[in-house]
Order: structure tokens, then C-alpha cells, then sequence
């Protein structure tokens, strides 16, 4: 959520008239995030986040304010896309497509502990099990064909080391077959940063912009790889058994997603070196923007290939 594309107020102000929202009282940027140009605006009748979209194609937005409409319908924490006056949620501002959605209560946590994974593994299956019902169908923007695609963007910045590394993951990935996972519609970018906490409960689920139809167990093992590693990238066995158990206890895993547990783990890892190693040598210009460190990603990617995640609960 960096800001690229500056919005003046007076601008603003003036896009606002199209929707029953209240006048403007603050515009103010989010630092955090790095794909889109984020701010939060507060009117005389509520506060909002209006995002405009940097880089993704204007048809391919309703999916995802469509997603989040559906899922708010079904009782998660998400936050609701505004139609304006037109009865639509998507509109133009700056010369981008623009979104207002309401702004959620609460506050993320870095350092969350069992507790706190136990709720979001069952908060987690919840989705999935809501986005059953959800009609539209668009496939992870981040799946593995822009993961093949980008390791080739990246890959002559590496050093050495690095691009031996990604030749043989992208070698191993190959071989995966998913066919027989189920999958539906994932968040596929559940961070620790993405979930606000109103005290003990989950206040929020936030940045649904690279949601897409995939297995549900890639979308589980983007989250484990950030809520249960530690700061050297190996697993904290406690937060991770709690997290997989609370959601095996709403969505019992079959045998094939178990069979396929430590190569998933590997592809989410593997999805996140890549898109930080594109922001860190290919760097965007914005006016905020925050740049990840890819090592993170490359490390928990290497820890997953030498000592493989515990198994998933579940029938043997």
C-alpha cells in the first residue's frame, strides 16, 4: 500500500460528490504495502481507505470487489466495497480505477502468539468455505505461470548462488501435480500485516488485491510461512500447530493436500522471493514506497527444503 499516484484534496473532494459518504475532513497516504496507491479518507459520515490501482487491469478489478461484497454478506471481517451514485464500486480517479471500501476496526499484530494463530487458521477456513458460493472465477494473478514468468525477469540479478537455487525449485515445482487438491477462492496474501485485531478478536482482513481461485492449501501455506516462522525463517512448531489444527478443525484436510504439504509451502515461499527480488531490482518510482527484503523469502524457501514442515493433521 505505497502511495505512486498523489491525490489532491480538492480533488478529492470533488470525486466525492458522487457518492453519499459526507464531505472531506482528511486524506491521508498509507506508507505500507507495495503494489497500489492507498490513503485513508475520513468524511463527515464515516472512515473509509480509497485504494487506486497501479498496475492491474481495470476488468479484472470486479472480482475482487465482488469477492469482498460476498464474503462481508456472509458475517467475515472484510471490508465492503462503496458504490457510488451509480450503484457501482469501481471508479476513476487520477487517471486510475479507484475503490473507497470501509475502513475496518483495529490494529495488526508483528508478534502474535498461539492464540492469535488458532483464530486466523479458523478464520481462514471460513473464507474458504464462504468463497464457495462466490460466482465469478479468475485465477491466481500470482500462480505458477507468473511465477515461471517472473523467475526469468529476475533471475540474471541474482547471484549465483541464488539462481542455482531457483532453476532447481522451479525444476522441483514442475513436477507438482494439484489437479486433485480442492481449491476455490483464496486471499493468497494473508500476512500478519493484512489482519487487524479488535482486542482478542479478529477486527479485519484487509488487501484482497491478489485473491484469485487457487488450491486453498497454497493460500494456508502463503499464511503459515508468515504467522508461524521465526526471524530466521524456521517454523515455530506451536504457533504452526495451532494455526493448521484450528483449521483442520473447520476444514478437514484430504489426503492429497497432505501428500502435497511440503512442496505448497515451498511454492508460497517461492512466490514472495520473487515478487520482492522484482521490487528490489526492478524498483517502481512512487512518491511512498516500501520495498521488502527478498532474502526473508529466500531463506524460509531454503529452510523448507532442508527440513521439511511437520505433517498436517489428519488421518495417515
Amino acid at each position: 500500500m505505497s502511495v505512486f499516484t498523489p491525490v489532491p484534496e480538492t480533488v478529492l473532494a470533488q470525486w466525492l460528490q458522487n457518492y453519499a459518504i459526507g464531505r472531506l475532513v482528511e486524506l491521508k497516504g498509507i506508507s505500507a504495502g507495495v503494489q497500489n496507491s492507498n490513503f485513508f479518507v475520513t468524511t463527515t459520515l464515516g472512515r473509509y481507505v480509497l485504494t487506486l490501482f497501479e498496475d492491474m487491469p481495470r476488468a479484472e478489478l470486479p472480482y475482487y470487489l465482488h469477492l469482498m461484497a460476498h464474503l462481508a454478506r456472509h458475517g467475515l471481517p472484510v471490508p465492503a466495497p462503496i458504490a457510488n451514485r451509480d450503484n457501482e464500486y469501481l471508479g476513476t480517479l487520477q487517471g486510475k480505477p479507484a475503490v473507497l471500501v470501509m475502513r475496518l476496526q483495529g490494529a495488526s499484530d508483528m508478534t502474535p502468539d498461539t492464540d492469535r494463530c488458532t483464530r486466523v487458521g479458523a478464520m481462514l477456513a471460513g473464507l474458504h468455505l464462504a468463497g464457495q458460493s462466490y460466482g465469478r472465477r479468475q485465477a491466481n494473478p500470482r500462480g505458477a505461470s507468473w511465477r515461471s514468468e517472473a523467475a526469468q525477469r529476475v533471475r540474471n540479478h541474482l547471484p549465483t548462488d541464488e539462481r542455482a537455487l531457483l532453476d532447481a525449485e522451479l525444476c522441483f515445482q514442475s513436477t507438482l501435480d494439484c489437479g486433485q487438491l480442492p481449491a476455490g477462492a483464496i486471499h493468497a496474501d494473508l500476512f500478519r500485516d493484512n489482519v487487524l485485531w479488535d482486542g482478542e478478536h479478529i477486527g479485519g482482513v484487509i488487501d484482497f488485491y491478489f485473491a484469485g481461485h487457487d488450491t486453498w492449501l497454497f493460500d494456508l501455506a502463503v499464511t503459515v510461512n508468515d504467522w508461524c516462522t521465526e526471524a530466521d525463517g524456521s517454523l515455530n512448531r506451536a504457533r504452526y500447530d495451532a494455526l493448521v489444527q484450528a483449521y483442520h478443525a473447520e476444514r478437514p484436510f484430504t489426503a492429497a493436500e497432505r501428500a502435497a504439504w511440503p512442496g505448497m509451502l515451498r511454492a508460497a515461499a517461492l512466490r514472495f522471493w520473487l515478487s520482492r527480488a522484482l521490487d528490489f531490482h526492478l524498483p517502481r518510482e512512487g512518491e511512498m514506497v516500501l520495498v521488502k527484503n527478498p532474502h526473508e523469502y529466500r531463506d524460509i524457501l531454503r529452510l523448507h527444503i532442508d527440513v521439511p514442515a511437520p505433517p498436517l493433521p489428519g488421518q495417515v
